[in-house]
């Protein structure tokens, strides 16, 4: 049973993974907006079947965040049995009237 206030393993791996992941995503959507920002006119660009830049790149970060969101589901560590029923038993017994 893990007694100290300090996370498990487990857990702090999973938060650096979420972390990092979002990053990732934050700056390509950090990129998308400075071109919509900076350089609109780019934007209407033919790049692909017809379509211009801001959908493909738009329904393109949407297709990102699920594959990020799969690689986060598959990467994710499970906690220890035990730290998880303690502090399921943590969190309802505080809630008790």
């Amino acid at each position: 049973m893990n007694t100290s206030d300090s996370p498990s393993p487990q857990r702090r791996f999973n938060t650096r993974l979420g972390l990092l992941l979002f990053l990732v995503y934050l700056a390509l959507y950090t990129g998308f907006v400075l071109i919509n920002a900076f350089a609109a006119d780019q934007m209407e660009t033919i790049v692909l079947a017809g379509l211009n830049l801001a959908i493909v790149y738009g329904f393109g970060l949407i297709a990102f965040a699920l594959v990020l969101a799969l690689i986060y589901g598959a990467l994710c560590r499970p906690e220890p049995a035990e730290d998880v029923a303690t502090s399921e038993a943590t969190t309802t017994s505080g809630d008790s009237k």
